[in-house]
Order: structure tokens, then C-alpha cells, then sequence
């Protein structure tokens, strides 16, 4: 039977929602690999919406399962129905809305809450043993909630190619364990079953961002 993973979205747009690239990589890998995905995002209203022209926010106000259904097509269910029994694995794609939406590390950092939906997920397929993938932004969220855990975003020295390097930084305040990985590498968390990759947390070449998902798609799938 092909393996069922739920992907849980943030919204639509790197600047406020889920970063569009690494939602399709996610979903054109699991389709590879012939496996089953089924979208999911919290029904709540985003933080603010961003003009991705001019990179500034707007007096709009959008719902974050709505925008998320952009990139599923319409095929998306709200996160509270999800049942962890019926699923092998969850992927969580980055994007600024994971910091906006889904928790609120863009605005207290390591002192952020993890939306209690999206916690209560995380802690399922924890509890279960089954794998997490986490991309770009999101390992945050486990950074956050599994204390002592493994995890990569790229590099921990800001520099041109890794702007948001502090983010490793943070994260090891949290207590968790942050290593040093290229683009297109991935780090295993055997204890936890946490798969991570930088994707655009580098300045990197879109196709590199795309391998380095695949590969964490592909570990979470072996470990399901």
C-alpha cells in the first residue's frame, strides 16, 4: 500500500505563508516515490498579508487554510481533522508563515509559542514514532517542542550565502543539538525520526533546494 503523509501547509508566499517551491518539491517527491500526500493547514486568519512585489505588509486579511488551498489545488483538509492513526509521516514545508502562522517565532524568537494545533501534531507522530520532515524554517518547530532533539538549517555562521544563520543560533539555546549541513544534505534524528534540510534558509540555486527536499522526502519515507 503506498504510504500516506500528511503535509500541513502555512498559508501561500514565502514572505507570509508557505514558501511555494518547497510545498511543490514536497509534493512532486512524495508523487515520485509513489507515495500518498494529503494537505492539511490550520483554519485561523493569517498574521498579516505581505505584498510580495513590494515586500511590505498590507491592510489585508486572509485565512490560512484558504491560501493554502492554492497550492493543493483545492484538495486540502483543516488541520484540526487530522488523525495521526491513518497517516505514516508528516512533511512540514518552510516558508515565513510557519514562523507567522503556524508559531510565532518571526516575532519572539526562541521565546515563541507553537500554535497549540500544530503542537498537538508534532506531539502525535512524536508519540507514535513516526517520521517528521521539516524544511528551511520549520525544524524551529521541533527545536521549540522536543527538547535535546537534532536538527539542521544549513549553516550557523551568517554570512552572503547563509542569511539567516542566527536561526542556528537561537536554536541552540533552545537545547537542541544544531548541525552544519549543505543545501542539498539532510540530518537525521534517529531517536526522535526527525528529518531536516536547510532547502531556502542558503542562497542556493532553486534546483539544489529541490534535491536537498527530495532526499529528505525520500529518508522520511524510508523511515516510515
Amino acid at each position: 500500500m503506498a504510504k500516506r503523509v500528511a503535509v500541513v501547509l502555512a498559508g501561500c508566499g514565502v514572505f507570509d505563508g508557505s514558501e511555494v517551491h518547497e510545498a511543490s518539491a514536497v509534493l512532486v517527491h512524495l508523487s515520485r516515490a509513489g507515495a500518498q500526500a494529503e494537505v492539511y493547514a490550520p483554519n485561523i486568519p493569517q498574521m498579516h498579508v505581505v505584498d510580495h512585489v513590494k515586500g511590505q505588509p498590507t491592510p489585508e486579511q486572509r485565512n490560512v487554510l484558504v491560501e493554502s488551498a492554492r497550492i493543493a489545488r483545492g484538495n486540502i483538509k483543516d488541520l484540526a481533522t487530522l488523525d495521526v492513526k491513518g497517516l505514516d509521516a508528516l512533511i512540514i514545508p518552510g516558508g515565513f508563515g510557519v514562523a507567522k502562522n503556524l508559531s510565532t517565532w518571526a516575532t519572539q524568537g526562541k521565546n515563541c509559542s507553537v500554535s497549540k494545533e500544530v503542537e498537538g501534531v508534532l506531539r502525535a507522530f512524536h508519540t507514535a514514532h513516526k517520521p517528521i520532515g521539516l524544511c528551511c524554517i520549520s525544524p524551529v518547530l521541533a527545536a521549540k517542542i522536543f527538547p535535546g532533539c537534532e536538527v539542521t538549517v544549513g549553516h550557523d555562521t551568517e554570512c552572503e550565502q547563509w542569511p539567516y544563520a542566527k536561526t542556528a543560533e537561537a536554536m541552540k539555546e533552545l537545547g537542541c543539538r544544531h548541525v552544519n549541513s549543505q543545501v542539498t544534505e539532510v540530518h537525521v534524528d534517529t531517536r526522535n525520526r526527525l528529518v531536516t534540510t536547510s532547502a531556502f534558509m542558503c542562497n542556493a540555486p532553486i534546483h539544489d533546494i529541490h534535491d536537498g527536499i527530495g532526499k529528505m522526502v525520500q529518508e522520511v519515507l524510508r523511515l516510515a
